[in-house]
């Protein structure tokens, strides 16, 4: 008899998206200008010139690509991912680049397991871009990540735009593309198709060049558009976030706002917390 872990039943049953899957493949696509852009984005956001003495953790590490780019910055980092994969892609970028380093610990965890991340200790940084809002549970691990930040610690946290209707829209979609190999051809086939014409509509319209569009994209954070369409159209669980709530979630649990980038589309809202002192 096969014995499944909770994850692997979450995605037979259709309720969750191999995200580590998708990373080990956009990977293969990492060069020093990806890894480049990562760093830049994190100094850039953060407002500082780099990391160095500073302990970093990844809460949802990933492709482990916002990992390294701390650890190149000079911090000490903790990865941690729920997705076996993702904890696999992590380690791989740690052999290739930090083999046998002690200042870059990954493990397996969830954000949810608070007797796990009560194991961790205190950081300088909580860095969790994307990743909450696939937990199934958003707003309590969200709670269960707050008491990693230190007395002067930061939280750089990206969740998704709350968009009403058309968010809950995006929920089915979800739901269809996860549901089996038709529900993924017939999902992949309409949207990719979508959003490839609407990135050639936009950029037409604007008078710019598509792959321009592209090259830009790379140099925000180092990503892959075609990985994130595949993370975005499949990426189950699914929860939103107004910018109102969030803010006032930080502000009544001891932190205030540092900076936020708004998306008033698809994609995520950025913030960067303080605790209070």
């Amino acid at each position: 008899m096969n014995s499944f872990t909770e994850h692997e039943l979450d995605i037979l049953n259709g309720d969750r998206f191999q995200f580590g899957k998708n990373w080990l493949s956009f990977i293969k696509t990492l060069n020093n200008e990806r890894i480049a852009n990562a760093e830049k984005s994190l100094i850039e956001f953060l407002k500082t010139d780099n990391l160095t003495s500073k302990k970093f953790i990844d809460v949802g590490s990933g492709s482990g690509l916002f990992s390294l780019a701390a650890r190149n910055l000079g911090a000490s980092v903790v990865s941690f991912d729920y997705d076996n994969s993702s904890v696999e892609s992590t380690q791989i970028l740690k052999d290739k680049y930090y083999r046998d380093d002690e200042n870059w610990l990954i493990m397996q965890g969830s954000a949810l397991d608070n007797e796990f991340l009560k194991t961790l200790g205190e950081f300088d940084i909580v860095y969790s871009w994307g990743v909450l809002h696939h937990t199934g549970s958003m707003w309590q691990a969200i709670e269960n990540v707050l008491p990693l930040a230190n007395s002067k610690g930061k939280i750089f946290i990206a969740l998704y735009n709350d968009q009403g209707p058309t968010s809950a829209k995006w929920l089915k979609v979800k739901k269809m593309y996860n549901s089996g190999v038709i529900g993924k051809l017939f999902i992949g086939s309409i949207f990719y198709s979508y959003f490839f014409i609407n990135l050639l509509f936009y950029t037409l319209k604007k008078g710019k060049s598509p792959f321009k569009y592209l090259s830009y994209y790379k140099k925000n954070r180092g990503m892959s558009v075609f990985h994130d369409w595949r993370d975005w159209i499949g990426g189950l669980p699914f929860e939103v976030a107004s910018n109102e709530k969030v803010i006032d979630f930080f502000v009544n649990n001891g932190f205030y706002l540092l900076k936020i980038r708004t998306n008033n589309g698809l994609g995520c809202n950025q913030y960067v917390f303080e605790k209070k002192l």
